[in-house]
């Protein structure tokens, strides 16, 4: 298949900003950064303390990022940044699309298609590496939506690392395509499921942008 429908991420670098449910993890490490560099000066123990903490601080900062994306037009967007592990045919007609995010992509989620929420259902779980198998079993969460295709369900799953996820919307809300709908802290993997009769356009291998990325065929 081309990967014609694989775009650049479109960011709007002015718009960049942090996400949502990033401060329980954020605000410590940049304080103690913070604080061991003002000590820098005075201490030597601070000073070893200040360039690892620094280092962390700045990785935080890049996790956590949240750009603003032109979202793109089509049914079926994709609902995260990472590369195409897996597309499934199941037992009921639908096609499953896994979606793995490393730790270097944007872990904010959007929505597929606009639509209402009609469940977000959490599910206590493992923690076993989000590409492999086993994480069908992890920590997750379940997300249903009722759009002019019909009920889309979209699955959240914890990695190895990643021990939160952090939903933005309750059950009822009505979202936009591409909106910002959780986020999964760390590595991890999102599972989208295409109704029967919707083509897949995207491959396995194949890089995905939230919002961007066209995931059905007209």
């Amino acid at each position: 298949m081309p990967h014609s429908q694989t775009s650049a991420p479109r960011d709007s670098r002015a718009g960049v900003r942090l996400a949502r449910g990033a401060s329980p993890w954020l605000l410590p490490t940049v304080a103690t950064a913070a604080l061991s560099l003002a000590k820098a000066r005075r201490s030597g123990a601070a000073k070893a303390v200040a360039v690892p903490a620094t280092a962390l601080a700045a990785g935080m900062l890049w996790f956590f990022r949240d750009p603003e994306r032109e979202i793109a037009t089509g049914r079926v967007i994709s609902p995260a940044d990472g590369v195409v592990q897996s597309i499934m045919p199941w037992k009921d007609g639908r096609t499953r699309v896994a979606i793995f995010m490393s730790p270097l992509n944007v872990h904010v989620n959007r929505a597929p298609l606009a639509g209402t929420v009609t469940s977000v259902e959490h599910i206590p779980g493992g923690f076993v590496p989000a590409f492999n198998k086993e994480s069908e079993n992890n920590e997750r969460v379940v997300w249903h939506f009722d759009t002019e295709l019909g009920d889309i369900e979209m699955i959240q799953i914890a990695g190895a690392v990643a021990r939160r996820i952090v939903p933005y919307v309750p059950q009822g809300t009505k979202v936009e395509q591409g909106e910002r709908i959780g986020l999964i802290r760390f590595g991890s993997r999102v599972d989208l499921y295409l109704p029967e009769g919707v083509e897949v356009a995207v491959e396995v291998g194949q890089k995905t942008v939230a919002g961007v990325t066209r995931i059905d065929r007209d």
